[in-house]
C-alpha cells in the first residue's frame, strides 16, 4: 500500500502547542472531506501518523496561543454546514470590498500600508520580518519544512503540501531552496489557501525571483491548486494560472488551478466573521473536494 502524506504549513500569528493544532487541523480536515466523501474520510482517518504539522510559529513570535476560547467556535463550525445569509452579506460588505481596495493600492504603492486597517498592516509587517530574515528566522523555518518533506521526497511519497497564508510563502521558498540549493529532485502536489502568492509586492521578494528563465521558479511542484475565500482580503490576487504562467510554459508544473468564485470560509467566533482562517478553509467542500481528489489519484 502506497503511503500518502499531507502536510500542512499554517499562517501567520501564534498558534497552540503542535500536538494540539495538528489534532484541531485533522478535525476540520476529515470533516471538510467527510462532506464530500464519508466513505473516505472514514478511510483517511485512519491515518493520522500521515498528517505532519510543520510548527513554525513559536520561532517567529516566541509565544503559543491559548486556544481554549476558540475550541467552542471550531466545534460550531464543523457542525455548521454551509453559510448563513449573514456570512455572504458580512463577506460581500463595503467595508471588506473597501479594505480589500486599499489592500491592492498598497501592493503598487507601499508607503500606505501603515494607513491600512490595523489586520492588514499587521499582515504586511509580519512578511516584512519574514522576508527581511531577521535573526535567521526565515531559514530556520524553512529547515523546519525541509525537516518533513525531504525524506519523503527522496522516498518517493505521494506527498500534498498545504500551505495557509504566509504558510504558501514558506513553502514555495522552501520548495525553490530544496531546488537549487539542496539539489532535490522529485515532484510533490500544492495546494494553497487563503494564499498572498499572487500579489506584486510577495512575488519580488519570493526566493528565485533575481534570477533568469526556469531558474526563478521552484521545480518540485507536479500539480499546483490555490483556493480563496469570498471576502479573504490577504488571498489579494487570485489567479495564479496567470501570476505563475511562464511555470506553465517552461514545463515546471503540469497544471495551475484557481478556485475562488462562489467559496465562502464561514469561521465564526466572538470577534465575528473571519473569512481567512485556516479551520473554516479545511471544513469547506471546495477544499475537501482537492484532498478527496489527491488522496484517491496518488
Amino acid at each position: 500500500m502506497t503511503i500518502k502524506h499531507i502536510i500542512f504549513v499554517p499562517g501567520k500569528n501564534p498558534k497552540p502547542q503542535a500536538a494540539q493544532h495538528r489534532e484541531l487541523l485533522w478535525k476540520a480536515m476529515i470533516e471538510g472531506v467527510r462532506r464530500v466523501d464519508r466513505a473516505l474520510a472514514n478511510n483517511i482517518q485512519t491515518q493520522f501518523n500521515q498528517f505532519h504539522l510543520v510548527s513554525w510559529n513559536h520561532l517567529f513570535y516566541h509565544a503559543y496561543k491559548d486556544i481554549t476560547p476558540d475550541i467552542p467556535w471550531i466545534d460550531a463550525l464543523i457542525n455548521k454546514h454551509g453559510p448563513t445569509e449573514q456570512d455572504i452579506k458580512e463577506a460581500r460588505s463595503w467595508h471588506n470590498r473597501l479594505a480589500r481596495a486599499l489592500f491592492y493600492l498598497a501592493d503598487h504603492l507601499h508607503f500606505i500600508i501603515p494607513l491600512l486597517p490595523k489586520d492588514v498592516d499587521s499582515a504586511a509587517t509580519e512578511m516584512n520580518r519574514y522576508f527581511d530574515n531577521d535573526d535567521n528566522v526565515a531559514f530556520n523555518i524553512r529547515r523546519l519544512l525541509k525537516q518533513t518533506l525531504q525524506p519523503l521526497i527522496e522516498k518517493n511519497e505521494p506527498v500534498l503540501l498545504i500551505g495557509h497564508s504566509l504558510g504558501s510563502v514558506i513553502a514555495y521558498d522552501t520548495l525553490w531552496e530544496m531546488t537549487y540549493q539542496d539539489n532535490l529532485h522529485g515532484k510533490i502536489d500544492f495546494l494553497t489557501i487563503g494564499s498572498p502568492l499572487g500579489m506584486h509586492y510577495v512575488q519580488r521578494r519570493l526566493m528565485g525571483m533575481k534570477e533568469n528563465g526556469e531558474k526563478t521558479y521552484p521545480k518540485l511542484i507536479r500539480r499546483w491548486i490555490n483556493l480563496s475565500s469570498e471576502g479573504d482580503i490577504i488571498a489579494l490576487e487570485r489567479n495564479f494560472h496567470t501570476s505563475f504562467k511562464e511555470m506553465l510554459r517552461l514545463g515546471l508544473v503540469k497544471s495551475i488551478e484557481d478556485h475562488s468564485k462562489g467559496i465562502y470560509n464561514y469561521f465564526r467566533s466572538d470577534e465575528g466573521l473571519n473569512c481567512h482562517r485556516s479551520y473554516g478553509y479545511l471544513v469547506n467542500p471546495a477544499v475537501g473536494s482537492v484532498i478527496a481528489d489527491w488522496w484517491k489519484n496518488n
